[in-house]
């Protein structure tokens, strides 16, 4: 049987039903991809995103309480935050399909130069 994602310190068992719209159903996708990752994968999601959700993610997989993010830590995951909220949520160009799109933005189509 495989761990949900709520088995990941920090997370609740909300936790199970956003990370399963972004497509992650298991602790171990979550530990294999990393905070960012996941984190990008649940804005594409239309998850809200909010600060303390993210270093909470990122304390979990490190085994921490979300509380023990502190300091210059806390300050260095704050810039990835805003990087990640702050990135377009579709890589979409007018004219391309949803299908194009994804196969696009998992590398499998070469755009032409």
């Amino acid at each position: 049987m495989t761990d949900l994602v709520s088995s990941i310190p920090n997370l609740g068992p909300a936790s199970d039903i956003s990370f399963a719209r972004a497509g992650l159903t298991s602790a171990q996708q979550v530990h294999d991809l990393g905070a960012e990752a996941c984190y990008a994968k649940l804005i594409r999601a239309r998850t809200k995103p909010h600060f303390i959700d993210f270093y909470a993610l990122a304390m979990g997989l490190q085994g921490r309480p979300w509380n023990d993010c502190q300091g210059a830590e806390k300050a260095a995951l704050h810039v990835t935050f805003d990087i990640l909220k702050d990135t377009p949520k579709s890589t979409k160009e007018k004219g391309r399909s949803d299908l194009e799109a994804a196969l696009d933005a998992i590398g499998v189509i070469v755009k032409a130069r």
